[in-house]
């Protein structure tokens, strides 16, 4: 009976994939303990990740000090160590501000990951302290479409699956060229980012919105962002999405409470997910999924 409520991206019957995102390039350790550095402290995370029931884990590449990175020989460093330690599906990253396209779509042809992050639209970037009444940061996250396209295009040389993350309706909207082009294929992987000041808000009906403009035949996942996360895992799950949890955006367990690994976000999201209903899925069958081409 149930079946006969799944509508296009709506499909609560489905597993739920998760996916880790382990460090960012903003934090630090004074603000997380956790949060990895060396290539060794990325393995160890992504296989607690891994074990938690994380599919995919999600890479920005930092150097042993911790200082944020764009180099091949980091991200290859880092790309060997976690392929080494458990057979988790591999993402990077390509977002930066004022970081030469070339460099940010090097890793991606020379390490050939099975996934590699899109960013679908400029955007004010933005946090604010309600407290102190400023801005921590302010900043214009520009990805034209000419930059898009080239790192699409790049990414469909090399057999990389994209990962549309968009933080507006419109960047949903920014997709539809790419597709007219040939440049993806489905199933298309979309991320809705939730909670970015600047992007959209962190609302159950915001992301419903956004999944009815998503194209036939997407498999698509929530990023919320700190506080926010897990109401918007809870409404993911629901909605028959998948999910990212992990350092890179959110620290807290629970309120007040930080999490001791990566591990243990995943695991709490495990449990949401299997509390609706739904099963974990297992890398295997997100790489069948996706028709992932690498590791």
């Amino acid at each position: 009976m149930s079946s006969l409520w799944i509508t296009e991206n709506h499909n609560y019957e489905r597993s739920c994939m998760i996916t880790c995102a382990l460090s960012g390039v903003v934090a630090n350790r004074d603000q997380c303990p956790a949060i990895p550095y060396t290539p060794e402290e990325y393995a160890a995370e992504a296989k607690r990740a891994y074990e938690a029931g994380a599919a995919v884990v999600h890479l920005h590449a930092r150097t042993p000090d911790g200082a944020p990175s764009y180099e091949v020989k980091d991200y290859r460093n880092i790309y060997e160590a976690v392929t080494a330690a458990c057979p988790v599906i591999i993402n990077f990253s390509t977002g930066a501000v004022g970081i030469p396209v070339e460099k940010k779509i090097a890793p991606i042809r020379e390490i050939r990951p099975a996934i590699g992050a899109l960013n679908m639209g400029s955007m004010n970037y933005a946090k604010y302290n309600s407290g102190k009444k400023n801005f921590v940061f302010d900043f214009v996250f520009a990805n034209p479409f000419h930059e898009i396209t080239s790192l699409v295009e790049t990414m469909k040389e090399n057999g990389v699956k994209p990962e549309m993350e968009c933080f507006d309706s419109g960047h949903i909207g920014n997709s539809f060229p790419l597709i007219d082009m040939g440049l993806l294929e489905p199933p298309y992987q979309f991320s809705l980012i939730m909670g970015v000041l600047g992007g959209m808000p962190p609302t159950a009906d915001n992301l419903a919105h956004q999944v009815r403009l998503l194209p036939p035949n997407s498999d698509w996942e929530v990023i919320g962002i700190s506080y926010d996360q897990w109401r918007m895992v809870a409404t993911a799950i629901a909605l028959g999405g998948n999910v990212r949890v992990g350092l890179e955006d959110n620290f807290y367990v629970t309120s007040g409470v930080m999490a001791l690994s990566n591990g243990g976000l995943v695991e709490k999201a495990a449990k949401m997910i299997q509390d609706q209903g739904r099963k974990v899925a297992t890398a295997e069958e997100c790489r069948e999924r996706l028709g992932l081409k690498h590791r």
